[in-house]
């Protein structure tokens, strides 16, 4: 047993290996949850049962001054300062490999014992058991709130994330950007708006603000699936239904329907074995969903995530199908201005800024002048307002001191979401219309437009994800970390 340095974390024991530290926290979860979807399907059956609690895991280390690891290169795996850290869990299942990493580098950069115990914070009953309020009238919520512990929003916040955390009296610092009860959050979130599940999620992200992008990436996914060398092993739909590649491992099982109406954010999964396939997700138009997507995708800790969509070009000499690699953002969007104030700089991310324009070298086959012609980089206007020409007189001051070069409704959110989050982000965008010049997106233009230049460019977003699985370790740049920040990636 352990002092009482963590606070009021009770049965904490020492670990200093990370798969015996993982298989109490599995225990500490599923004993919980077992015995609250037992006491529900009681209540569920009208019989009386007394309240049933289950309780976060808590992982948690103290450091030394004299352990402290203050490698500079490193850009997660080890506190910044002297003290004691700590953090609740959830769902070991699916963040298993996730806990894992992280619990080796506390490991190895300190060699000190990480400390696994129960919290104090009692696990929701509709994050345990899907189904919890489906059935419940009026006269029955009284009593299940009675017998079940039930969300508590004053206490699932993002202020880790956003850098605004205060401490309240001896309680550890943050070990993570997310609480066990945040995480759930988002996790029951994904489900309601994509109609997929969160083990579904790949680590490589695709936004896209067209269905016919969708469409080509399913042509895509179910050519790989017929493709005997591929290493995609299974394709998932809204709904969800998962489609499974001839000979796949026993555990991926072809089955489910999809959907009949779509979802909100309907997201498609193209899945590798390792967990490093493509997940593509259509936020539609507008950067409240933008926001919201990743708000809930961030907690699956993404390796990146890029945006790829289309824009309307400011300049006279782009043409219709270009592209625009943004390395810069502003922010007109105003869905983040509370998290994250208009003074913080998005910075472009090196790696993948270079991985992008590589992929359309070479999918498009464009060298030298050509090639600078036909890309641009550049900054993206990023808008609240779709009919934002009809304003344009009074906006033409703004996107000419910003030196903007295109114009649109979803990058700067997702890539100041990113920023906000910690996962590495990018934008490659294409010209599909020119308004302040004239040129609109007309039916018959749009059409050849988008028979042109979509498959091409969801081509670049897939070669893009080729080229950073190879070098995912030098993705996580150190310029997304805080001066206080957690060590959990």
């Amino acid at each position: 047993m352990v002092s009482g340095i963590h606070g009021s974390v009770r049965d904490l024991f020492e670990f200093t290996d990370a798969d015996r530290a993982l298989a109490r926290i599995r225990d500490i979860y599923n004993t919980g949850a077992t015995a609250v979807r037992e006491a529900f399907t009681r209540f569920g059956d009208g019989q009386q049962t007394s309240p049933v609690r289950a309780y976060y895991p808590y992982l948690g280390i103290e450091v030394p001054p004299e352990k402290l690891h203050v490698e500079s290169t490193l850009s997660y795996g080890a506190p910044r300062d002297p003290g004691v850290y700590g953090t609740t869990l959830t769902r070991p299942d699916l963040f298993e490999e996730y806990y894992r990493e992280q619990i080796e580098l506390l490991l190895k950069n300190h060699d000190v014992p990480v400390v696994v115990g129960v919290s104090d914070r009692p696990i929701p009953v509709p994050f345990l058991v899907e189904t919890a309020t489906d059935a419940i009238g009026p006269t029955d919520i009284r009593q299940l709130q009675m017998t079940f512990d039930m969300p508590d929003l004053a206490r699932t916040d993002d202020d880790i994330a956003n850098g605004v955390h205060v401490r309240n009296g001896d309680v550890p610092k943050p070990l993570s950007l997310f609480s066990g009860e945040r995480v759930d959050y988002s996790l029951a979130r994904l489900r309601h708006y994509t109609a997929t599940l969160p083990e579904h999620f790949q680590k490589f992200v695709l936004f896209t603000n067209y269905q016919r992008y969708v469409d080509e990436f399913i042509e895509y996914a179910k050519a790989q699936l017929e493709d005997p060398k591929s290493p995609y092993v299974a394709f998932v739909e809204p709904g969800p239904a998962v489609h499974v590649r001839k000979n796949a491992p026993k555990k991926w099982q072809a089955g489910g329907e999809a959907v009949k109406q779509l979802p909100q954010m309907p997201s498609y999964h193209l899945i590798r074995e390792d967990g490093l396939g493509v997940t593509l997700v259509n936020i539609g138009v507008g950067p409240s969903n933008a926001k919201t997507a990743t708000d809930h995708i961030a907690v699956l800790r993404p390796h990146c995530w890029l945006m790829l969509g289309h824009c309307a070009g400011l300049r006279r000499s782009q043409l219709l199908g270009d592209y625009v690699l943004a390395h810069g953002y502003v922010r007109d969007d105003h869905v983040l201005d509370s998290d994250l104030p208009l003074w913080i700089p998005v910075a472009p991310i090196a790696e993948v800024q270079v991985a992008l324009a590589d992929s359309v070298a070479k999918i498009t086959g464009l060298t030298g002048k050509e090639m600078k012609a036909r890309m641009r980089t550049g900054t993206v206007a990023t808008t609240d307002n779709r009919n934002w020409e009809l304003r344009y007189s009074e906006l033409f001051v703004r996107l000419n001191q910003a030196r903007a070069i295109a114009v649109d409704m979803e990058s700067a959110t997702i890539a100041a979401n990113g920023f906000r989050f910690r996962v590495p982000y990018g934008t490659l965008l294409c010209v599909s219309d020119k308004p302040v010049h004239g040129e609109l997106k007309l039916p018959g233009m749009a059409n050849n437009f988008y028979r042109q230049r979509i498959g091409q460019h969801l081509e670049i977003g897939l070669q893009t994800i080729e080229t950073l699985r190879a070098e995912v370790n030098q993705l996580h740049s150190r310029k997304l970390r805080s001066l206080d920040e957690p060590a959990f990636r």
